[in-house]
Order: structure tokens, then C-alpha cells, then sequence
């Protein structure tokens, strides 16, 4: 069983609730310059602790957030998956995000995590949207929410790092 409050599990994960240990494994994902190509770069340590810390806010807050996602079979943390409230075009949706370390790529991991996520939205929180914001590039992200049943709604441009970034809001209804 992994440490933290555990929020869901699925065939293959556990998703449960990130805490200052798990810190070394954020590093692993938000420190990879591939893996961080939509945030136009990879995190240093201080901006790692800034996400680990509204992570556990947005718990605080919401009783939501982003989690670690954790291979059942090794024990090892290799993403994160997880519901957040993201400001969209002058209001407030309810996202499903997700982010994994590279070598766990292409293993179907996020899908299986985000649909999860998705049941999570509608059976226990009651939600009657959820979507994935993600930027024009991301490509394997946009699978992601393709496979979980969602659709592009709509566009906007967000602005990080001094880049403006394309963004497509892909949801899907309860």
C-alpha cells in the first residue's frame, strides 16, 4: 500500500495524495527538459516545491488536486493525475491534469489514470463537466483526452514564461 492518503485505484495504480517525500520523484518529472516542453522548460528546485506546495493547497481547499500516480507493481511514484480547478476564458472548470516521467510514457498509464480521474469527477463529486486544457502542441496529451472520451470546446491563448501558448479545452459532459 503506498504512503498518503489514498484517493483511487485502478488495474494497474494507486493515486494518492502528494506529500514532501515524494518530493525526489517530482524532480524526476518537472526537472526533465522532454518532459516539460509545454511548460517551455524544466522546473529547478524551488519551482518544485512551489507545485508540491499548491498541490497540497488545492487538498486543503478543494479536497482535490493533483496526485502521484504509483505503478502498483513496483511501489514506484512514475506520474502524477489528478483534478484541479484552472481559470478558463473568465471562469473556473474543473480539469483532469496529468503528467508522467518519461520512461513511463507510451504505457497507456495516463490514460488509465485520467479516466479514473473522470469517474472520480462525476460519481463523487458530482460534476457535470470535466476537461483537460492543453496546449496546440502536446499532441500525446491531446490522445489522452481523446481516449478519455473528450472533445475540443474551445481555444485560448495562455501566456507562461513570456511565451504565448495555444490552448484547446477538450471536455466531456456527465
Amino acid at each position: 500500500m503506498p504512503e498518503g492518503t489514498m484517493i483511487l485505484e485502478t488495474e494497474r495504480l494507486y493515486l494518492r495524495e502528494l506529500n514532501q517525500s515524494d518530493f525526489a520523484s517530482l524532480c524526476r518529472i518537472l526537472q526533465d527538459e522532454k518532459t516539460m516542453t509545454a511548460y517551455e522548460g524544466a522546473f529547478d528546485d524551488g519551482e518544485v516545491q512551489e507545485w508540491l506546495d499548491r498541490q497540497t493547497a488545492r487538498y486543503r481547499k478543494w479536497g482535490f488536486g493533483l496526485w502521484a500516480v504509483v505503478l502498483k507493481e513496483t511501489g514506484r511514484m512514475i506520474g502524477q493525475c489528478g483534478l484541479t480547478m484552472q481559470p478558463w476564458n473568465g471562469r473556473e472548470v474543473l480539469e483532469i491534469g496529468y503528467l508522467f516521467e518519461r520512461a513511463y510514457w507510451h504505457n497507456g498509464y495516463a490514460t488509465e489514470a485520467a479516466r479514473a480521474c473522470k469517474t472520480y469527477a462525476f460519481e463523487v463529486l458530482k460534476a457535470e463537466e470535466v476537461c483537460s486544457i492543453i496546449r496546440d502542441t502536446n499532441t500525446a496529451s491531446q490522445r489522452v483526452a481523446a481516449r478519455n472520451g473528450m472533445m475540443m470546446t474551445d481555444t485560448s491563448v495562455k501566456h507562461y514564461r513570456g511565451v504565448a501558448m495555444p490552448h484547446g479545452r477538450y471536455a466531456v459532459r456527465r
